[in-house]
C-alpha cells in the first residue's frame, strides 16, 4: 500500500522514471523535483549527487534559507521502491503563499494519475500538519486545475474565493 515517506536514495531509479515521464508529457519537472533542485541539477541524475539532494531535502526544515522563504518538510509518496508523488508541507504563509501557494503543495508522476493517490497524499498529509501546528491548511490550485480541486475538495477543502487564476481552499487538520 503506498504511504507517505521521507525522501531516501532507494527511489533513485524511480525518481529518474518519474522525471522522464514528466518530460514526455510536456510537463515541467520542476513541478515534481521543485526549485531546491537547483544546486543539484549537474548531479542529481548519479547516485552521489542524488544523494545529496536528499540529504538537503532531509534537512530542509532546519537548513539556512533566504528570508522570504519558509521552513518546508518534504515527503515522497511511494509504494515499496517505487516512487509515485511529492508533497512539501510549508510550515508558515508569507505573503506571497497566503495569497497563491498555500501551505501544502503536491505532485503525482504522470504514469500514477487517476489512481486515487494525490487524495490519499493529502489525506495523509493532514495530520502532519495539524503536529506541526496548523489547525487549518491553506490549499490553491490553478482554476483550469479540476483534478486538483477534486483532490482539494475531497478532503474536506472549504471555498474561500479565487484570486486571478488561483481558487483558494482551507482544510481543518484535525477534530
Amino acid at each position: 500500500m503506498p504511504q507517505l515517506t521521507s525522501p531516501h536514495v532507494r527511489f533513485h531509479a524511480s525518481f529518474l522514471d518519474a522525471v522522464r515521464e514528466f518530460t514526455e508529457a510536456g510537463l515541467d519537472a520542476l513541478v515534481l523535483v521543485g526549485e531546491s533542485i537547483a544546486p543539484y541539477e549537474r548531479t542529481w541524475r548519479e547516485p552521489a549527487g542524488f544523494a545529496a539532494f536528499v540529504d538537503m531535502l532531509l534537512a530542509e526544515p532546519e537548513r539556512p534559507r533566504r528570508p522570504d522563504w519558509v521552513e518546508m518538510t518534504n515527503l515522497w509518496y511511494a509504494e515499496s521502491d517505487t516512487f509515485l508523488g511529492r508533497l512539501s508541507i510549508r510550515h508558515r504563509l508569507n505573503p506571497y503563499l497566503l495569497e497563491l501557494g498555500g501551505h501544502i503543495g503536491y505532485a503525482v508522476r504522470p504514469g500514477a494519475r487517476r489512481q486515487g493517490h494525490a487524495t490519499a497524499m493529502l489525506r495523509a498529509a493532514l495530520p502532519r500538519c495539524r503536529q506541526l501546528g496548523i489547525d487549518r491548511a491553506l490549499l490553491t490550485c490553478d482554476t483550469t486545475n479540476t483534478a486538483s480541486r477534486k483532490v482539494i475538495e475531497a478532503n474536506g477543502g472549504e471555498f474561500e474565493d479565487q484570486r486571478g487564476a488561483k481558487l483558494r481552499y482551507w482544510i481543518r487538520t484535525g477534530n
